[in-house]
């Protein structure tokens, strides 16, 4: 199956996955752990990250978390893609690296752009770290991080690590936002929403 964007405009991943739809009840369990310090939920978003992505993990050959940029990272503490990654690899044993990719430039928060926008702010906004390219070349890399909007962070990222040699990009998050006029679907979360119903 193919979204209706990825249609008109294809992705520079080879396939992706979310767990879960973001709708009402799975927003606080991403936001909590991307700004609540609910780090104990990357675990809960891992095991059904790694559910639904079994054949994404069994291809990789490095699980490689979207980074955030220094000054985010010091306000934070904590990079939550980067704890999703090492929650997906540590059971399968892949090889995680927090660091291969860095922001070399901070950009506006993307949230009310548009995906043209946000593919503008983002361009040569992120690298690979100089001392991590050689590990790049002829790999397939995981990428992933805990929402995907418009795949604009994740498309950036995608074409860095291209560019520097991987064999292929495959992409895994928690939540993906629907696209405009795309039906919510919400019988997706309704495993999740029975087992964590109270979030807090």
């Amino acid at each position: 199956m193919m979204c209706g964007p990825c249609e008109d405009t294809p992705p520079p991943w080879r396939a992706g996955r979310a767990a879960l739809v973001y709708d009402d009840w799975s927003r606080p369990l991403v936001l909590g752990l991307k700004y609540g310090d609910r780090t104990e939920l990357a675990p809960v978003l891992a095991a059904h990250m790694g559910r639904i992505g079994r054949s994404l993990l069994e291809h990789a050959d490095i699980v490689v978390p979207v980074p955030l940029h220094r000054g985010r990272l010091f306000r934070r503490r904590y990079n939550q893609a980067a704890l999703l990654a090492r929650a997906l690899g540590r059971p399968t044993g892949t090889i995680v690296s927090p660091d291969m990719l860095v922001r070399v430039r901070s950009t506006a928060p993307l949230g009310r752009m548009g995906p043209a926008a946000r593919r503008d702010a983002l361009r040569g906004a992120i690298a690979i770290r100089p001392t991590r390219r050689d590990t790049v070349a002829n790999r397939h890399i995981l990428l992933v991080d805990d929402v995907m909007t418009t795949g604009a962070t994740l498309g950036e990222c995608a074409h860095v690590l291209l560019a520097a040699g991987a064999a292929s990009v495959d992409v895994l998050v928690a939540a993906r936002a629907p696209a405009p006029g795309e039906p919510r679907r919400p019988e997706k979360n309704a495993v999740l929403r029975e087992r964590y119903a109270v979030v807090g």
